[in-house]
């Protein structure tokens, strides 16, 4: 009898498994186009359901709400209300669109400032901040921390099986917001760095405290760091911010695992902003956590059409914090505003080719109320649907299309590093880390390759070619595994200001590059500015400019510092040409079976597109669809490929046979032409 039971519970659980399975499989076929909707901004259930006619008519499938709204749901300590959102949640389900439920948890409520003044943000000088703004929290304070996954306990349990539900939000833009220098804070800082070096030995030798006469000899003494000027305090700059890191990522990992146990089959997201110059912190730890099912961002191209560096920085903000995860991206928040006509769509269609999901516009309605409430949406002031709202109509029309191809998986062969450490360290020279990592995004944007963002020490690099651009701090495991990338068969370009300083952030006493200048077969010495060598350039050169020459072929380019590079076993394969001499600024070394390249100068497109093309060729690696200069592109599949025209005149797409267009419902035999600005997504006969 006993194992009938047993036997008929299993066929319901793995009922229920595959039934959960088919949902998310489901999900992941599809695009979703929305808005970020605030029905708390009046409660007002005719409006509501008024706006939700608006978006099925529109043929949205997807909002995202609750996000900096803690105390519309918790409007005094231990008083919940949730009936009015019910009724939303309800509306939502039976027009058929789904939601991103967003987990408040910041900015807190002014209740809790009240009771715990410790939550209150705390500037340099010493001067409490008033919690006018958003983000004034200290979300490493315990009373905080507490309230918070009190809420989040509440909110994940009351929705997470309501039918409307597509995934919970985990906080928004959790690198933005002030650093808090209270007293509570440092602390725990104090704690922090017990644990880390464990005894006051180890860390005046870390933190050099010998240097200006600043030796600990207790713990108490130890203060929070506050640079003067850059690279002041090196070494307890780096513990600090990565004890911010720490305490931001240890956070948001209760938040998610408070609803994983609420809500074990619902999926996870959040406009992860962590570069936000006030509180940068190290998202890899996320990113490679596993926990965040759906990385997300805001994507915020600026207004124009007509041109693209904003939607470049913009498809970088998705490589730099989808990492290496497999999973769909949504861009959860996506430009409104007053975006030239025709833009918006144009950009939608960019995120399709690195991997993006959603389109969700901020905002539906515009404002009303606030810093924001000049900020326009699809909708004006009065309610009426105004041009953007008929611009995202025609994206959710053409995304059901061609859902069923996407969203795209890239085949990337290449990885470029990011450094949470270097970032910190890099903060006083000219360039810093994420500048160069950029730099070498953009080579493989212009080509229409795949390429990923990697943190190296939680990757495993299976690639064929991995960038180190400005990678200032090189850990053993770091260092370990690039020499075993090499060895094993790889090959690796890095760039000037890497591998300057061990993980305590102190430049290395040993041969540069640190830990690896046998793999790459050569001593940096030290650096000069160009500026002041111009005064005895041969060719009579200002201000930074230089002449790069690689294998005979000459290019002007510019830098603030030049590498001084001694050969130890390296080649010479380029050279700076305009100065009193020619000096060696890029070289390679083969190490066990791979190849290690140097160059003594910041990552840039002049110096590296030539080289860059020979390692394509030289390493078999796929290159992107053959289409003219202005025409992005990606092949979805067999038969399948993507195009976008981001340029002002028609651009010709070369092709054989017979291909179809599946967004616009026509044939083409041999080349066919994509007008300015437009897409095209075609099906190959």
């Amino acid at each position: 009898m006993k194992t009938g039971v047993n036997q008929k519970i299993s066929h319901i659980l793995i009922t229920i498994g595959l039934f959960v399975l088919t949902v998310l499989n489901a999900n992941s076929q599809s695009l979703f186009v929305g808005a970020n909707y605030h029905p708390h901004d009046d409660k007002n259930i005719d409006k509501i359901k008024s706006d939700i006619k608006l978006m099925k008519s529109a043929g949205f499938t997807a909002v995202r709400m609750g996000h900096l709204a803690w105390d519309s749901y918790e409007p005094a300590e231990g008083q919940f209300d949730f009936e009015w959102f019910d009724k939303v949640m309800d509306l939502m389900n039976e027009a058929g669109i789904k939601v991103i439920l967003d987990i408040a948890v910041r900015p807190a409520p002014m209740w809790l400032h009240h009771k715990f003044p410790s939550i209150d943000v705390v500037d340099k000088n010493g001067d409490v901040q008033y919690a006018n703004h958003r983000y004034m929290d200290d979300i490493g304070d315990p009373n905080y921390q507490k309230y918070a996954l009190k809420y989040t306990d509440v909110i994940s349990k009351r929705y997470a099986k309501h039918p409307a539900l597509l995934a919970f939000g985990i906080d928004n833009e959790s690198g933005d917001g002030p650093i808090s220098y209270s007293e509570t804070v440092k602390q725990r800082f104090i704690e922090w760095v017990k644990n880390k070096y464990s005894n006051l030995d180890t860390l005046n030798r870390v933190w050099a405290t010998h240097r200006w006469s600043r030796r600990f000899n207790q713990f108490e003494e130890i203060g929070l760091p506050v640079a003067a000027y850059p690279n002041d305090v090196p070494e307890r700059m780096l513990d600090f911010r990565q004890f911010i890191s720490d305490e931001i990522n240890e956070f948001l990992l209760k938040v998610i695992d408070r609803v994983n146990s609420n809500a074990p089959n619902v999926l996870t997201n959040t406009n992860a902003w962590f570069y936000s110059p006030l509180k940068y912190f190290d998202y890899s730890e996320m990113a490679y956590s596993g926990k965040m099912t759906r990385h997300g961002a805001g994507f915020y191209p600026g207004n124009s059409l007509t041109t693209n560096w904003g939607v470049m920085n913009s498809l970088f903000g998705i490589s730099r914090i989808q990492f290496e995860s497999k999973n769909p991206f949504w861009c959860s928040e996506f430009t409104t505003m007053t975006a030239v006509p025709n833009s918006i769509r144009k950009s939608a269609y960019a995120t399709l080719m690195y991997g993006n999901q959603m389109v969700c516009g901020w905002t539906w309605q515009s404002m009303w109320a606030g810093e924001e409430q000049y900020l326009q949406g699809m909708l004006d002031w009065d309610g009426v649907p105004n041009r953007k709202y008929d611009e995202y109509k025609k994206i959710a029309t053409e995304f059901k299309k061609i859902e069923k191809y996407f969203p795209y998986k890239d085949h990337a062969e290449v990885a470029m590093a990011f450094s949470f450490p270097s970032l910190i360290a890099s903060s006083s020279f000219p360039e810093q880390q994420d500048g160069q990592l950029q730099a070498c995004w953009n080579l493989f944007y212009h080509r229409n390759m795949d390429a990923r963002v990697v943190e190296i020490s939680k990757s495993d690099l299976n690639y064929k070619l991995l960038l180190v651009p400005g990678v200032t701090v090189m850990d053993e495991v770091t260092a370990s595994k690039i020499r075993d990338f090499v060895k094993n068969g790889g090959t690796v370009i890095m760039t000037s200001n890497s591998a300057l300083l061990d993980e305590t952030g102190k430049v290395f006493a040993s041969t540069r590059p640190g830990r690896l200048s046998d793999v790459f077969g050569i001593r940096v010495a030290s650096y000069e500015e160009i500026e002041p060598f111009n005064e005895i350039s041969r060719k009579g050169y200002k201000g930074k400019k230089l002449e790069f020459t690689y294998k005979g072929k000459a290019v002007d380019t510019e830098s603030t510092r030049f590498d001084v590079i001694e050969t130890k076993g390296a080649e010479i394969i380029g050279k700076i040409t305009s100065l009193d001499k020619d000096y060696p600024i890029m070289t390679s070394n083969k190490y066990g079976k791979g190849r290690a390249i140097y160059v003594g100068l910041p990552a840039d497109g002049s110096v590296l597109n030539p080289l860059l093309d020979e390692l394509i060729d030289e390493l078999e690696m796929k290159k992107g669809p053959n289409v003219p200069s202005g025409v992005m592109a990606r092949q979805i599949d067999k038969n399948h490929y993507l195009y976008l025209n981001v340029s002002g005149e028609p651009k010709e797409i070369p092709m054989k046979g017979v291909s179809r267009s599946v967004l616009f419902d026509k044939d083409y035999k041999g080349n066919f032409t994509i007008a300015p600005y437009e897409p095209e997504f075609v099906e190959i006969k």
